[in-house]
């Protein structure tokens, strides 16, 4: 199986950072899972248009083709405007309809505010059940206070465990779906 985790982040470490352990708890658990993150700074993706998939630009079409083509993902967003941030939107405007059916979808978002917790659960689970994706539970909101500001590495311990409790989580369910 193959876990890809999706940095929706323009800017910073913080957001690649959080999926990232995500990935890593993920191999902890199950030592035979690949993993990928997919951090879109380090993508031109193109400006979704209505056009197909087709006309969009060859790092638009690759990264399509990564997600389409995982096992279950773990999305991450920075809390823009209180709201997930306008380049994963975008980045979700190419996909198909149905891209997640039969595959566990987690949530990680990472902000300046508490009250933002929320923003995952009213913005970003939508759009991924709209997908089919099958969302846990468990899904993170890590606080920037969690991270130490000089190298941007998780601190908060507690952040971490609820993190591995994701990773461990969404492993559980996809195994239990990809013998369903």
């Amino acid at each position: 199986m193959k876990l890809v985790g999706i940095s929706g982040a323009p800017a910073g470490d913080k957001t690649a950072i959080a999926v990232n352990q995500v990935l890593v708890h993920a191999r902890h658990f199950d030592s035979s899972l690949k993993t990928e993150l997919i951090d879109i700074r380090d993508y031109e993706i193109d400006f979704f248009n209505g056009a197909p998939l087709a006309d969009y630009n060859d790092d638009t079409w690759n990264i399509v083709k990564k997600i389409s083509s995982a096992d279950f993902l773990v999305f991450g967003t920075p809390i823009y405007q209180a709201s997930i941030s306008g380049a994963l939107k975008n980045l979700l405007d190419h996909l198909p309809e149905f891209v997640f059916k039969r595959k566990v979808t987690g949530m990680v978002a990472t902000g300046w505010s508490n009250k933002h917790f929320l923003v995952m659960e009213y913005h970003l689970r939508p759009i991924l059940s709209y997908f089919k994706g099958l969302v846990p539970s468990g899904n993170v909101f890590v606080h920037n206070s969690a991270f130490n500001m000089d190298s941007d590495e998780i601190i908060d311990e507690r952040v971490l465990e609820r993190l591995q409790a994701l990773a461990e989580e969404m492993v559980s369910l996809q195994q239990g779906m990809k013998n369903y």
